[in-house]
């Protein structure tokens, strides 16, 4: 009986047995012995020959073995090293990302503080500022250190054909962005009050050669870093933009009737569109991709708003109800309360929002209270009474997290109100004048001003026209008493 070492099976296919055991990868010389002598001489010879060769063969196959279970080895520990590290790395996410926000912070405010003890107490009261945000509990109060501005201070500009429906703010207060029934998407400059850029609308029907808008626009949003401009129209479509070239980007499609709103939710780039066919479309702009469908109005809703939360309001018209949709719960919370249609809506901070309704009122909500808090009736009617026919509530804005709330009709004043004690009541703090159907209303970010969208006519129809109105935009400048005196 021939003993040899072998690892390719050659010349013994029916007398040997290859015992090969995978033990910690170890490479160790494993005897091989064959079952029975040779049956045939001619065998015999064979196996004589192949012993000399074999044996070469197995100190070469053995060398290349220790080679492989080397990397084999290496490899192997490579990757428990790699995935603890990865591990390490999840674990520590948070730490990193407080590390990296903490370090920013500082940078910020070491421009604003000389010493290292102020710096310190600057960024203590930043990071409980923001908490205090996100938790929807900071209210600042600032209604009533607002001056009235003057008439003559009041800028006015126009480069619209038709009324201008929406309007937004760029996040750094320097541009503004204007869409029209004309179809068209104006940028502005705030520091010249000129005209940079103008997004060119086309004609029904073209909308699969032209870039730009083929139907009247009636919505518009900015996401919180600057980077995504979204405006939706009558033609069902939701189109994506760059803020900073006026480049297009994408064309998001899905409702089928009139997109009558758009937000963008806070620090991030997830989209929340709502339609005429009274539902509420989720959308991850990063992606580019649909996200989902939520169901629960009775009629065409009008207005949408989101703040950090994971979460958006809703109007809803003529179903006279506002619905709060938890996205990440799956959820919604159901609001009553107005007698008439609800036109728009505002967050002033996660727990609190205003409405306006198409009977002159305005109310305060709480999403603790399934009722309004309070209500102003005929708040934009002069004598007190509601005629069924005029000052509908046509845009309502809210300085966020501070008691100061906007509103607007076709009465000819913008209207400033300041929120009570835990939102219980509504007071008028002054009124501006400005003529025509207010469209839209936005605050800036730091609240230095108030930007209106004006129109001869309400954004959704041809109801009423105001001929002495101007189709344009105006700045109106809130100036604090404390820097005035």
């Amino acid at each position: 009986m021939n003993t040899v070492l072998i690892i390719l099976d050659v010349g013994f296919r029916n007398h040997t047995k290859i015992l090969v055991p995978p033990i910690c990868r170890s490479i160790e010389k494993r005897k091989i012995t064959t079952n029975s002598k040779a049956s045939s001489k001619s065998q015999d010879k064979q196996i004589q020959k192949n012993v000399g060769k074999n044996n070469a063969l197995s100190e070469e196959i053995e060398s290349e073995s220790d080679v492989d279970s080397s990397n084999d080895f290496t490899e192997s520990r490579d990757k428990i090293y790699s995935s603890e590290e990865e591990e390490e790395t999840a674990q520590q996410k948070k730490l990193r990302l407080a590390k990296q926000y903490l370090s920013k912070l500082e940078e910020e405010e070491a421009e604003k503080k000389a010493d290292e003890e102020s710096l310190k107490e600057a960024v203590a009261s930043r990071l409980q500022h923001d908490i205090s945000e996100q938790a929807g509990k900071l209210t600042k109060q600032v209604a009533d250190q607002i001056l009235c501005p003057a008439e003559l201070d009041i800028k006015t500009f126009r480069g619209h054909g038709l009324p201008v429906t929406a309007i937004v703010i760029t996040p750094d207060d320097k541009f503004v962005f204007t869409a029209s029934k004309d179809c068209n998407i104006c940028k502005w400059s705030l520091e010249t009050g000129l005209k940079v850029k103008t997004v060119k609308g086309g004609r029904k029907g073209t909308e699969d050669v032209h870039i730009g808008h083929t139907d009247h626009i009636l919505c518009m949003a900015i996401s919180s870093d600057g980077k995504f401009l979204v405006a939706g129209d009558m033609n069902n479509m939701v189109k994506l933009w760059n803020p900073a070239d006026c480049s297009f980007i994408h064309k998001f499609k899905g409702h089928r009737g009139p997109v009558t709103g758009v937000s963008f939710r806070k620090g991030a780039h997830t989209l929340y569109s709502c339609s005429s066919d009274r539902v509420v479309k989720v959308w991850n702009v990063d992606e580019l991709a649909y996200v989902e469908t939520l169901f629960g109005h009775n009629s065409p809703i009008t207005s949408i708003d989101s703040l950090t939360r994971d979460r958006a309001i809703t109007a809803g018209g003529s179903d006279k109800t506002v619905h709060v949709w938890k996205i990440t719960e799956d959820s919604q919370l159901l609001f009553h309360g107005h007698n008439a249609s609800i036109e728009c809506v505002a967050l002033i901070n996660e727990g609190n929002f205003f409405t306006g309704a198409d009977d002159s009122s305005v109310s305060l909500w709480s999403v603790l209270k399934k009722k309004p808090m309070t209500t102003v009736k005929a708040a934009h009617n002069e004598h007190g009474d509601f005629t069924g026919s005029e000052n509908w509530i046509t845009a309502v804005s809210a300085l966020h997290h501070t008691d100061l709330v906007a509103s607007g009709s076709k009465d000819g004043f913008v209207r400033f109100w300041k929120c009570g004690p835990d939102f219980k009541n509504l007071k008028q703090v002054f009124k501006v004048p400005v003529t025509g159907f207010i469209n839209s209303l936005k605050f800036s970010s730091n609240g230095d001003f108030l930007v209106a969208a004006v129109g001869q006519e309400h954004r959704m129809g041809r109801w009423w026209r105001l001929k002495e109105a101007l189709n344009g935009w105006c700045i109106i400048p809130l100036k604090s008493k404390a820097l005035d005196t």
